[in-house]
């Protein structure tokens, strides 16, 4: 029974090791994409996307939520655009769900351009596993001006 009791408690230890190595794992693939917009690298940015990856933000200029979709390529190419440490999201990672080779990461963030506040929202991203580490498959995000604090 003691026995039992140890290889329980090894195998909780290595399981607990593991889900701490994967979280950190998907927040270096999440900040990479950060990174890439802060060093305004195409790259990089395209680097951190599947090649079949989607991009979404929810836009409510109109009173309702309508969902505009851009292409990563497209993306990639404005952020090339900017000089580089102009844009800086900064992010807080609240939720990060994994299993197996699917994650799931919610991350409000607050957007500055330039050292000054321009909005803040949410981020939602999907990520797959892959041989060469995980990758961005979906991100959708919001965006308000107000109720930031």
């Amino acid at each position: 029974m003691k026995r039992l009791l140890i290889v329980s408690l090894l195998l909780q230890i290595v399981c607990t090791a593991n889900a701490q190595n994967e979280e950190a794992a998907i927040k270096q693939a999440v900040n990479q994409l950060f990174t890439a917009m802060q060093q305004s690298d195409s790259n990089m940015l395209k680097a951190a996307f599947l090649p079949n990856a989607i991009l979404q933000r929810i836009d409510k200029k109109s009173g309702e939520a309508v969902v505009i979709t851009e292409s990563v390529a497209a993306f990639a190419v404005s952020i090339s655009k900017v000089p580089s440490s102009a844009l800086n999201e900064v992010i807080v990672f609240e939720t990060i769900s994994v299993k197996g080779d699917i994650a799931n990461v919610w991350t409000p963030y607050k957007f500055y351009y330039n050292g000054k506040f321009s909005h803040c929202g949410v981020n939602n991203f999907i990520l797959v596993k892959q041989s060469e580490g995980w990758k961005i498959q979906y991100l959708i995000d919001t965006r308000e001006k107000k109720g930031c604090e």
